[in-house]
């Protein structure tokens, strides 16, 4: 019986890595407390991390965002430069264009949930999206933002390295 239960825990996820990824597989409702415990044990990383293109996930929590984005086909966000950011990106007639509406974004350090690291901020929208290290194709985002009113809590989503397998 003992040895049952040991098989059983060393199945389970033990890092933040593994437990982001049970989540992104499972690609069903997940309670955000579970995406924010994850993300508060993960590493900060520095601005120049995120330059290049990354295609975009997201996690239904529940926040009104994940449904807006989706229905936006949203692809990612495309890092020019620590201060050109294109921050919505989305797929138009088969093609990954900026979503003018959302206008643009810099990055910059940010103190968020106790830790400094890389945020994008937008350079129009009452938003900034904090990000955090998952491995050197992915980080994992947290959208703070005035827009959705309290009540909405935090948007949790990931980015994946654009070129790189999920």
């Amino acid at each position: 019986m003992r040895h049952s239960k040991k098989a059983t825990a060393s199945n389970e996820p033990s890092s933040p890595q593994q437990r982001l990824q049970s989540i992104i597989k499972a690609n069903g409702k997940v309670q955000e407390a579970d995406i924010a415990a994850v993300f508060d044990q993960l590493k900060p990383i520095e601005p120049e991390f995120l330059i290049g293109d990354w295609q975009g996930g997201s996690f239904d929590t529940g926040h009104p965002s994940h449904a807006l984005l989706l229905q936006s086909n949203w692809a990612g966000k495309r890092f020019r430069s620590i201060d050109d950011v294109d921050p919505v990106m989305v797929y138009r007639d088969g093609a990954r264009v900026w979503e003018k509406r959302a206008g643009n974004a810099r990055i910059r350090e940010v103190k968020f949930r106790g830790v400094v690291s890389a945020a994008m901020v937008y350079d129009t929208l009452p938003i900034i999206d904090s990000f955090r290290y998952v491995a050197d194709d992915m980080v994992l985002g947290a959208m703070d933002s005035k827009m959705n009113g309290d009540d909405a809590g935090t948007y949790f989503f990931y980015l994946k390295r654009m070129g790189s397998k999920l």
